[in-house]
């Protein structure tokens, strides 16, 4: 009987202390919120499935000895960025704040980063982190608009990994980690100032400092695959919604403001393109189209979670209208080659953007955020206007010494002949379609150029 209570005396104590266990587990489960945490995960895939996107998007409007290659560099930067995000871009981004400047590298490689619950949040550090990934792969992939079809790949990857680590990752810090921008009170919700103008204008200054595209402003450069393009406009569209609604970080009231906020801007812009389009050359066309959801979906991107639908509108309205401008009249007046329009886009659009964001922004739907112009503050537009200053001379400042430095060490630009042969083949010895279908290509091609010359004063924009 001893032996009996003995053992029975052990078996509670061992069951209570398991009970004690599972509940402490549960303690520190507890804050997790499995909703937000699966609306997150889901975001990040619709952010993660945006890159593919801009992948069809740009390459059907580059010419077919070129789109490979087009191609080739949102679908490489996926895998090189994921990598790099891993090791140390997380750590520099969101590491604890050094002077304002940059994280610290205590969580190079991830260190210390698991299941537990952010500070202050409702999911894990790791979903988090899945979802920030995305940001740093597309950022430098909406680079590669602007010096499409004459870049050499070596020198496209050695300047975007740089460019990633030594641009990106600071400026994302300082907007986003607690970095000095935060603090001076900029608002950017899904990526404005960090992504769009960052991206926009770097391309901008890397696409004057390789030159015009052999032929350029002589021989028509028209999209090859329209339909292509499309595809991946719409592919954008429905990934934005993870893009800025997921930047709220839970399943809640914000996220639907900044759902509706998104779609109604990006509506709004591809009308507003349109109809400038539209009065400018006296056809509207399904390429202006997707260029305009696109500037719609910028422009509302660092203001989707701080207005209500209505700015949102207006936001759109003004970026097809601002965004359509610098497209089809200050790039051809200053005469720059950016290949498929990231400043037109992404810098103008990105730039417009913010500035709204401190004209329309409201506490009421946003706490976390600050009142704008129109709702009796001017702080916030005036730390506006400081971050996109930074922005751009971060961006020009440092895309101009890494480019200069990667030349040093290796042809960035392609050769003449190699432009003319196409970077696929050259490149990565490969073509999209096969020589049968490329003649007939060739073919269809030449007469649409030759009926463009004799019936349009300029062929649509976004070449």
């Amino acid at each position: 009987m001893k032996k009996l209570a003995s053992i029975l005396s052990m078996t509670a104590m061992f069951i209570a202390m398991m009970a004690s266990v599972a509940f402490a587990a549960d303690d520190t489960t507890a804050a997790i919120d499995t909703g937000d945490t699966a609306w997150v995960l889901i975001s990040a895939a619709l952010v993660f499935i945006m890159t593919p996107g801009l992948a069809f998007f740009y390459g059907g409007m580059v010419r077919s000895k070129n789109v490979l290659s087009t191609i080739m560099h949102s679908f490489f930067i996926v895998a090189m960025i994921s990598v790099e995000w891993v090791l140390i871009g997380y750590a520099m981004t969101f590491g604890s704040d050094i002077g304002g400047f940059i994280g610290s590298l205590d969580k190079v490689g991830l260190t210390g980063v698991g299941m537990q619950v952010m500070a202050n949040g409702t999911i894990p550090e790791l979903a988090f982190v899945a979802f920030q990934c995305m940001f740093a792969i597309i950022t430098p992939a909406l680079i590669t608009g602007a010096f499409a079809e004459r870049m050499k790949f070596g020198a496209f990857v050695v300047f975007i990994l740089l460019w990633a680590i030594l641009i990106y990752n600071p400026m994302a810090h300082w907007v986003w980690g607690g970095g000095f921008l935060a603090k001076l009170g900029a608002l950017d919700f899904a990526g404005g100032l960090v992504i769009h103008i960052l991206s926009g204008v770097s391309g901008l200054t890397v696409c004057i400092l390789l030159g015009k595209r052999h032929g350029y402003g002589k021989v028509p450069m028209l999209p090859h695959h329209l339909p292509m393009t499309v595809l991946g406009a719409a592919l954008l569209w429905f990934g934005w919604f993870g893009f800025n609604a997921g930047s709220a970080l839970g399943a809640n009231a914000l996220a639907a403001n900044a759902f509706v906020t998104t779609q109604a801007a990006a509506a709004m812009a591809t009308v507003s393109w349109v109809a400038c389009e539209w009065m400018h050359h006296g056809k509207p066309t399904i390429l202006g189209a997707a260029s305009g959801c696109v500037a719609g979906l910028v422009a509302i991107t660092p203001a989707a979670g701080f207005v209500a639908p209505l700015p949102a509108v207006i936001i759109g309205l003004i970026g097809g209208i601002v965004c359509y401008f610098a497209v089809a009249v200050v790039k051809e007046k200053f005469g720059y080659d950016d290949s498929l329009d990231a400043f037109g886009v992404h810098g103008i659009g990105g730039t417009w953007g913010a500035v709204a964001t401190g004209l329309w922004c409201s506490t009421e739907i946003n706490p976390a955020g600050a009142d704008g112009l129109f709702y009796g503050s001017a702080d916030t537009l005036i730390a506006q206007l400081i971050s996109i200053v930074v922005a751009y001379v971060l961006a020009i400042v440092g895309s101009y010494i890494l480019f200069k430095v990667v030349s040093c060490f290796m042809q960035v630009r392609a050769s003449e002949n190699e432009e003319v042969s196409g970077i696929d083949i050259c490149e990565h010895g490969e073509r999209a379609y096969n020589q049968s279908i490329m003649s007939a290509n060739t073919l269809l091609s030449s007469n649409a150029e030759a009926f463009a010359s004799e019936n349009f004063t300029k062929p649509v924009d976004l070449k």
